[in-house]
């Protein structure tokens, strides 16, 4: 059985590095441009999740209770006009 030739080692082991290290620039780029992105936010006037999903629970409740608001009204408008309405004479 004939042996690889020396050159065919060296070059697996040369690929081998340069993708370890492209694996590894990768992470370091990643981490570098989150910490850039998270700078930029900082000094952006933008809302948490936390504080985004608190003030749409807020809005949900305050439609509800308008919404129940406007059938009460509408149910009292209803039951002042059959009051108010003149009863028929026979």
């Amino acid at each position: 059985m004939q042996e690889r030739p020396r050159i065919f080692e060296d070059m697996s082991r040369l690929f081998n590095d340069a993708a370890g290290a492209a694996k590894n620039i990768g992470k370091e780029a990643e981490t570098m441009i989150k910490a850039q992105v998270e700078r930029m936010m900082s000094t952006m006037d933008i809302v948490t999740r936390e504080e985004f999903e608190a003030v749409r629970d807020m809005a949900i409740a305050a439609r509800n209770a308008n919404d129940a608001l406007e059938r009460r009204i509408a149910d009292l408008e209803a039951r002042l006009a059959a009051a108010s309405a003149p009863e028929a004479k026979p």
